[in-house]
């Protein structure tokens, strides 16, 4: 690789010290103070999130009590939340497909830190759930069990908010807890994990 120079013109990028993103260490002894390593403040992100049309249905469906997936013409697996595109064949997707309501457990972790103003005590379990029907998981809290008894495989359905407290956004799935149904055998859940 020949040497190129960097965008100020001032040496060339194989010439700097252990490669072109390294800084020199800050040298402070004249202050004589220790250097601040870290500094700890709150943060607050507001943003705008405009959906589009696929994630649109899906959010409205959501709102209705259903969990809404896409495919493409010709093809068999189903994606939820629906971008609009397959991801694997690359085609739109023409036609919404309801999943679900019940689930499997494809993978989980307990948490022993909460998050947020609306976190289960903890521990509990965060998990990613595959609806009935699709062929990818989504992200979900599992309550109504002990942490300590879910399982890959395990199936469950989601608990919604009452109709009339929801709106279209992915909260009108407070949680999900399991059913009496026997699990998936794992062997059956490889490539969705």
């Amino acid at each position: 690789m020949g040497e190129r120079d960097d965008p100020a013109g001032d040496r060339s990028v194989a010439a700097m010290p252990e490669g072109l993103w390294t800084q020199p260490p800050v040298e402070v002894p004249e202050l004589d103070m220790e250097q601040v390593r870290r500094v700890t403040e709150p943060a607050t992100l507001v943003y705008t999130y405009t959906p589009g049309l696929a994630q649109t249905r899906f959010l409205r469906g959501l709102q209705e009590g259903r969990i809404l997936g896409e495919r493409a013409e010709g093809a068999t697996d189903v994606y939820v939340t629906g971008r609009g595109m397959d991801p694997v064949l690359g085609r739109a997707t023409t036609e919404s497909v309801e999943v679900g309501p019940n689930a499997t457990v494809t993978a989980f972790c307990v948490v022993h830190i909460g998050f947020g103003e609306k976190a289960p005590p903890t521990p509990f379990v965060s998990a990613l759930i595959r609806p009935d029907g699709a062929a990818v998981s989504l992200y979900g809290t599992v309550l109504g069990i002990p942490y300590d008894e879910v399982r890959i495989g395990m199936r469950v359905r989601p608990v919604w908010l009452p109709e009339s407290e929801r709106s279209a956004t992915f909260e009108c799935i407070t949680h999900w807890e399991p059913i009496d149904e026997p699990d998936v055998p794992a062997e059956e859940l490889k490539g969705h994990m």
